[in-house]
């Protein structure tokens, strides 16, 4: 039997001892920075927490602000007609002119919805009644001393000597001065933006359809709103393009502006990568190919083809019809799918009576409403907005019944119909 000495025998229990109290003191270490660890990450996300909850409470406010802008909107806004002074015409390309409007009254003006539109009540040489037209607002909402429109002449068809230009743009750009009162009534329209929302927005415009989006554009970005915009605007080229240099500051200062010109016809001065970024025009192959998806709100103003081939190429993409809006110029317009089924009450055709111009038609149940159909024949019908705000397409009913696409902003007379946003419900005979 092996005798350990003492002295080796006290240096083994030392050396446990120590190997133990290393490990003990590296488990408690442990420990410690496990717990210190713990509480960094609650501490982090508590913080996130707060973060969150902080982001939420300044967007409530936001809201409530922007709601409360328009409960403020309708205390200013006026009745009837009201006098503006012109104080500023400028030219802003061919054939298009920008107008400053200041109230006569010099009273406050009420702050509108980016994309509503002025009507104007012009008296118009040589024209046996008032005209009637509406005009989109094109400058934001935040210049309590001015509304902006701009309006560019409406030419007569090529080759069509039948169809004279347009009389109320023309009566604009050429005898309309700096100066001169005109008659307006107050912002109105259903086709805005709504400030109250941080959606991202995707603005698209063809030509002169670039005035309520420059309008929608100018209230995201004067404002503290970090909402992102993609802008797509196409036009012919540099000659027709509206606001060109201001929209491109608009691109350079504010880094959640994405701006997409198209021109269709680039001039021989004009360079791809300077005046536009792509050849062609604004296609839904175009947002498909930059957009990184669909999640966004599209607004769309323009021409009814224009129109009409990029809702089309949207429903295809799968964007929900909530999420598109748009304004369409011009005799055609675009109606959602749900404001065009409006079965007829029995499977007969129904007739059309124009009683004035002693002519019938069968109802073409592919037309948008009874504007459009008569213009179709050509019967003519004042018009304005083409969106049952102005009232300047009433028409009197003879006989028969119409049901509306939409609610008008304001009833017509018991016995008379806009033709703008009405069908025929049985056989009518019209006044007209």
């Amino acid at each position: 039997m092996q005798i350990i000495p003492m002295w080796a025998a006290i240096s083994i229990q030392s050396g446990a001892g120590m190997i133990l109290g290393v490990t003990l003191i590296g488990t408690l270490a442990s420990q410690a920075a496990l717990m210190l660890w713990s509480l960094v990450r609650r501490h982090g996300f508590e913080r996130a927490q707060l973060q969150l909850a902080r982001q939420r409470l300044e967007l409530q406010v936001k809201t409530a602000q922007a709601q409360l802008k328009q409960v403020e909107q309708t205390k200013t806004l006026w009745s009837g007609l009201r006098k503006f002074r012109v104080i500023r015409k400028e030219l802003e390309c061919e054939d298009v002119y920008s107008f400053y409007l200041q109230p006569h009254d010099r009273k406050p003006l009420p702050i509108f919805k980016p994309g509503q539109y002025l009507t104007f009540q012009l008296d118009i040489p040589g024209q046996s009644k008032p005209i009637i037209r509406c005009y989109s607002l094109s400058d934001g909402p935040n210049h309590p001393e001015y509304y902006r429109v701009t309006i560019k002449r409406e030419k007569a068809p090529p080759n069509r000597t039948d169809i004279p230009p347009g009389l109320a743009s023309s009566y604009f750009c050429d005898q309309v001065n700096e100066g001169d009162l005109l008659s307006v009534k107050a912002p109105t329209g259903h086709f805005f933006l709504d400030m109250a929302r941080a959606t991202p927005v995707v603005l698209i415009s063809g030509g002169v359809g670039i005035t309520p989006m420059l309008s929608m554009a100018n209230a995201i970005l004067e404002g503290d709103s970090n909402r992102e915009v993609w802008f797509f605007h196409g036009c012919r080229n540099r000659d027709e393009h509206i606001q060109k240099a201001y929209v491109e500051g608009l691109a350079a200062n504010h880094t959640n502006f994405r701006l997409h010109v198209c021109y269709s016809r680039p001039g021989p001065e004009d360079a791809e990568g300077r005046d536009y970024q792509h050849p062609g025009r604004v296609a839904p192959e175009l947002l498909k190919e930059l957009l990184p998806s669909n999640n966004f709100e599209f607004f769309l103003c323009g021409n009814g083809a224009f129109m009409k081939s990029i809702t089309d190429g949207l429903e295809a993409w799968g964007v929900p019809e909530k999420d598109v809006h748009f304004e369409a110029f011009g005799p055609a317009t675009v109606k959602k799918k749900a404001a065009t089924v409006i079965a007829p009450t029995s499977a007969a055709a129904i007739k059309i009576t124009f009683s004035k111009s002693n002519q019938e038609f069968q109802w073409n149940r592919e037309q948008a409403n009874l504007l459009d159909f008569a213009r179709e024949q050509g019967i003519k019908i004042d018009s304005g907005c083409c969106a049952g705000s102005c009232g300047s397409c009433v028409v009197a009913i003879k006989s028969g019944s119409v049901e509306y696409v939409k609610p008008p902003d304001a009833p017509p007379d018991d016995g008379c119909c806009l033709t703008c946003i009405c069908k025929p419900k049985t056989d009518l005979i019209l006044d007209a």
